[in-house]
């Protein structure tokens, strides 16, 4: 993909005394008193602003912060908690600038933060009176928020489409390498790892891997659905009966170019969904009617984890199991060490995801970890995101 990146322009010395505009994603969760409680999205927003900085830019600062009424400001909708963590991280005062869109004071070698842009009015259905205000705001446009690339909002796609010059920054740059390096020419074998509660939410994903990928590691609930499509019992568990030709036609997709997706052959399963809840090994051919799956079974999990560690590249969305109870966490374990283990190069996307690569202490060892939920999904399913497409447009 053919984009205009922040480092080159800064190479070139082009940024010096300019007016830098990053669209950040600073959309951070907060406690009740309204404390950051995870800064992780915080501090990967810092090297672009000091990339900035130090190349002699006037930088402004803004990204969206929960789902704000547009034109109603509510103190909880306040970038203020983030400005002061910003301010830590930089080591240097971070001024917070409300009602920013006719006009923003920054000198060169400073840095403000402008209040949630969501709260301007127009910004989620990208206004063209909005984004021709915001592009008039600065120089350089620098996107650098990959969270929001599968939206095409005022400080996501309108205001490139306007600014004199439109990039992309460091983090948005990783991720489009990570993905390119990914999914457009792969090392193989390619395995995929998709993984969820519903194959309805990630039908056209499975269906778009299926096409490209040399083996469909499935799990979770999704993968009691293809239990199902292959002829298994699954007694209570979570499933789509009404998608099983869909799970089928996936299988088939797969076989049809010498590939394959696993089906489990053994399971852990409990009479109730609870953490406390007595977990049973049994075989896939043995679930009874009144079983609830909730993990892979240990052969199974064996399985995966050799094809894992001799894959030459890794995607992976999704726990294989209920990871969050002890007793049915060990498949996903198994496999989180695998990736960790295996000489592929490993790209990890997903809150669930994210929350499991923590749980296991495994982040060094994954080849690239996405900063985006939605936006790594739509990415999965072959889609291409606004932000990369008007990124890519303003650089031909």
């Amino acid at each position: 993909m053919n984009i205009l990146r922040f480092e080159d322009l800064v190479v070139q010395g082009k940024v010096a005394g300019q007016r830098v505009f990053i669209r950040a994603d600073l959309n951070v969760p907060q406690d009740k008193a309204g404390n950051i409680t995870e800064d992780t999205r915080v501090r990967a927003s810092v090297p672009a602003i000091e990339m900035a900085l130090k190349a002699g830019a006037a930088v402004m600062v803004t990204s969206h912060l929960g789902r704000p009424t547009e034109g109603e400001f509510k103190p909880e909708d306040s970038l203020a908690p983030v400005a002061a963590r910003l301010g830590e991280l930089l080591g240097r005062e971070v001024k917070l600038v409300a009602n920013w869109v006719d006009g923003v004071s920054v000198s060169p070698g400073e840095v403000v933060l402008l209040e949630n842009c969501r709260l301007n009015k127009g910004e989620k259905k990208n206004s063209d009176e909005l984004a021709r205000k915001l592009a008039a705001l600065c120089d350089i446009y620098v996107n650098d928020a990959f969270g929001t690339a599968h939206r095409a909002e005022g400080t996501t796609y309108g205001i490139a489409q306007y600014a004199k010059v439109a990039c992309a920054g460091p983090l948005l740059s990783a991720e489009i390498d990570a993905i390119n390096k990914a999914l457009e020419a792969p090392k193989r074998p390619l395995v995929a790892i998709v993984a969820g509660s519903k194959v309805s939410t990630k039908l056209t994903i499975l269906q778009a891997l299926a096409k490209n990928v040399d083996g469909l590691i499935v799990g979770g609930g999704i993968a009691n659905t293809f239990l199902l499509a292959a002829g298994l019992k699954i007694g209570k568990s979570l499933a789509e009966p009404d998608l099983i030709g869909e799970a089928k036609a996936v299988i088939e997709a797969m076989k049809a170019r010498g590939a394959a997706v696993p089906i489990p052959q053994d399971v852990v399963v409990a009479k109730a969904f609870a953490a406390d809840a007595l977990a049973t090994v049994k075989a896939s051919t043995d679930v009874d009617d009144d079983d609830l799956i909730l993990d892979i079974g240990p052969k199974t999990a064996a399985k995966l984890a050799e094809q894992l560690k001799a894959a030459g590249t890794i995607v992976w969305n999704g726990p294989v199991g209920v990871f969050e109870f002890d007793a049915f966490s060990h498949g996903t374990e198994t496999i989180a060490r695998a990736i960790a283990q295996s000489s592929a190069f490993s790209i990890a996307g997903g809150g669930d995801t994210l929350a499991a690569i923590a749980k296991y202490g495994i982040e060094k060892e994954v080849g690239y970890i996405s900063t985006g939920g939605g936006a790594f999904l739509e990415i999965l399913e072959g889609k291409t995101l606004p932000a990369f497409e008007i990124l890519a447009k303003r650089a031909a």
